[in-house]
C-alpha cells in the first residue's frame, strides 16, 4: 500500500491498482486520472491548444515512460492543497464535507456507506456486521467505499441535513449508478493513467477547472453548481452525496460515518468518457447498464465501432483517443470493464471486473473489416440466444400441457417459462463465447456455428427429460423451430 505521492513517483514500477471493490476501482481511476493530467501538464484549458496538439503532447508524456518526480512534488506540495489529502484532522478532509458534523443531527452509521453491509432494519446476509455491532473499518477499506458511494451511491431517503434552518432527507443517485465503465490498461500504472486521460472537451472556459480537493471554497450546498469543466469536475466533481468519516480513537480505523445529500440543485448534464452511451426511443441518452449475465465480449463491438446514430449508440469517448496512440503501444493495450448491477434507487445486486485481451488493433479506424466481423458474430450470438430461449420455453410448454386438439398450439406462460429456459442459456453462453473468439479469426458462417451451439445447449438444458415420449416429441419440435428461425435470419 502506498500514498498518493509515492504512487505517482513509482507509477512506472506499479503494474496495476489492487482494489477488490470494482466500483471503488472505477472511481479511484477517475480521481487518479485527474491528478495525472495535472502532474503531466495535460490539463491546460482547451483554448491553449487544439485536440491534435493535445494528443501529440500526450504521446510525448507516454514516451517519457514515467511521471517527473519534481512535477509530482510540485503538485502535492501546493500551498493551497495543504491538508486536502488527509482523511482525518483537516478542515477539508479528502472527498468529505466537515460541516456534516454540525448540519446532521445524527450519524448515518458506518454500515450505511459500506456496500454489502446491512444498514438500518435490513436483514444481515453476508456478514456479522450490523448497526448494533458495525465493527471498525480499516481506513483504506473505508476510502474504497467512500469513493464508490460518490460515484454509485443510492437515491432516496438519507440522513437529514439542516441548512439555513431547512431540513432535507433525500438524495439523488450517483452519476455512475448501475452503469458499465471501460478503461484502458497498459503494462504499468503510468501508462494506464496517461492513456486514461480524455482529450479536452468543450466546456465553459470562463470558469477555472477544479477537482473537489482543489476547490477554493469548502463544500456548501447553498452555492450553485459550477459548470462541468474538464477534467476535474467532469471526472471527480459530480457526486450527489456528502460524507464524513468518524475516526477511531487511535486514528487507524473508521467507526462511524455521515452520509447525506450534497446539493439541492438539478445536476448538470455531462457525458462520462468511459461509458457506452445509448439513446432511447424517446431520444434520452443514458449509460449502458451493467448486467451480471453479460460477459465483456458481448460489448466488444460497441467499443471498436465508431459511434453510430443509426444504432443509437456511442462508444466511450476515451476510445476515440486510443485510436491515436502510437501503434506499438496500441497493440498491447487491454480494456477493463467495471460494472455494478444496481437498480436506480437503493438496491445493489453484484459487481464485477473483467479485462479483455489486446483488441485496439481491431478498432474500426484500424481494421474496419475485422471490427464489422466482430459485430456480425456478436449479433448472431445474441440472435441465437433469443431463438434458443423461445425454443426451450416452447419445449417445456408442450411437454407439460394437456393433450391438444389437432392444429392447436401449446401456450407459453410468460410467468412460468419452465426450468429448461434458464438451464439452456447457462449452457449456451460459455460455448457461444468460445465460438465467438474462433469465428472472428476466420470466415466461417456465424449462423451455422451458433445454431449448432444453440442446439447443443437445448439438449444440455433439458437433460434426461428427453427419455419420456411426450417430452421427446416436444423437444424434437423445439429443435425444428430453432433451425427454422435460424434460417430465417439469412
Amino acid at each position: 500500500m502506498v500514498g498518493l505521492r509515492e504512487l505517482f513517483v513509482r507509477a512506472h514500477e506499479i503494474s496495476d491498482i489492487a482494489v477488490p471493490v470494482p466500483p471503488a476501482a472505477s472511481g479511484l481511476l477517475r480521481i487518479l486520472v485527474v491528478m495525472a493530467a495535472r502532474i503531466a501538464g495535460l490539463a491546460d484549458p482547451v483554448e491553449e491548444r487544439g485536440a491534435v496538439e493535445w494528443l501529440d503532447d500526450r504521446d510525448v508524456v507516454l514516451e517519457a515512460g514515467r511521471f517527473d518526480p519534481s512535477a509530482v512534488g510540485a503538485y502535492f506540495d501546493r500551498e493551497d492543497l495543504a491538508g486536502r489529502f488527509f482523511v482525518f484532522g483537516s478542515e477539508r478532509p479528502f472527498l468529505q464535507d466537515a460541516s456534516l458534523a454540525e448540519q446532521c443531527g445524527k450519524k448515518s452509521g458506518l454500515n450505511k456507506i459500506v456496500f454489502g453491509r446491512a444498514a438500518g432494519n435490513n436483514p444481515v446476509w453476508w456478514g456479522p456486521a450490523c448497526d448494533v455491532s458495525p465493527s471498525v473499518l480499516p481506513v483504506p477499506e473505508a476510502l474504497w467505499h467512500l469513493i464508490a458511494q460518490h460515484y454509485y451511491g443510492p437515491s432516496g431517503r438519507c440522513t437529514a441535513r439542516t441548512v439555513d434552518g431547512k431540513s432535507e432527507a433525500n438524495s439523488l443517485a450517483g452519476p455512475l449508478r448501475k452503469s458499465l465503465s471501460f478503461h484502458p490498461v497498459g503494462q504499468n500504472l503510468f501508462e494506464t493513467l496517461v492513456m486514461g486521460i480524455p482529450r479536452p472537451q468543450e466546456t465553459d472556459t470562463e470558469v477555472a477547472d477544479a477537482a473537489p480537493w482543489e476547490e477554493t471554497h469548502a463544500p456548501d450546498p447553498r452555492r450553485g453548481l459550477c459548470p462541468v469543466t474538464w477534467p476535474g469536475r467532469l471526472l471527480s466533481g459530480r457526486s450527489r452525496h456528502a460524507m464524513l468519516l468518524v475516526p477511531s480513537p487511535d486514528g487507524q480505523g473508521v467507526v462511524d460515518a455521515y452520509q447525506t445529500w450534497a446539493s439541492r440543485h438539478t445536476p448538470l448534464e455531462a457525458t462520462d468518457p468511459y461509458v457506452i452511451t445509448e439513446t432511447s426511443q424517446q431520444g434520452n441518452r443514458y449509460a449502458r447498464e451493467a448486467r451480471e449475465d453479460r460477459a465483456l465480449w458481448r460489448d466488444l463491438d460497441a467499443l471498436l465501432l465508431k459511434s453510430s446514430q443509426v444504432a443509437g449508440r456511442s462508444r466511450p469517448l476515451i476510445c476515440d483517443d486510443l485510436v491515436e496512440l502510437p501503434s506499438a503501444l496500441r497493440r498491447r493495450v487491454r480494456l477493463r470493464a467495471y460494472g455494478f448491477v444496481q437498480d436506480g434507487q437503493q438496491g445493489d445486486k453484484t459487481w464485477f471486473a473483467a479485462t479483455s485481451p489486446p483488441v485496439l488493433e481491431w478498432l474500426e479506424e484500424q481494421d474496419g473489416s475485422r471490427a464489422r466481423r466482430i459485430a456480425a458474430c456478436r449479433e448472431s450470438a445474441e440472435q441465437h440466444s433469443r431463438i434458443l430461449e423461445f425454443a426451450a420455453k416452447l419445449a417445456w410448454a408442450e411437454s407439460v400441457s394437456p393433450p391438444l386438439d389437432e392444429g392447436e398450439k401449446a401456450r407459453i406462460d410468460p410467468k412460468a417459462p419452465g426450468p429448461w429456459r434458464q438451464a439452456a442459456l447457462l449452457a449456451y453462453w460459455p460455448q457461444a463465447e468460445k465460438t465467438f473468439w474462433r469465428l472472428i479469426e476466420g470466415q466461417e458462417d456465424p449462423r451455422t456455428a451458433f445454431v449448432s451451439v444453440a442446439e447443443e445447449a437445448l439438449r444440455a438444458g433439458v437433460g434426461r427429460a428427453e427419455r419420456g415420449w411426450k417430452q421427446a416429441r416436444a423437444i424434437s419440435h423445439a429443435r425444428a423451430v430453432l433451425h427454422k428461425q435460424s434460417k430465417e435470419l439469412q
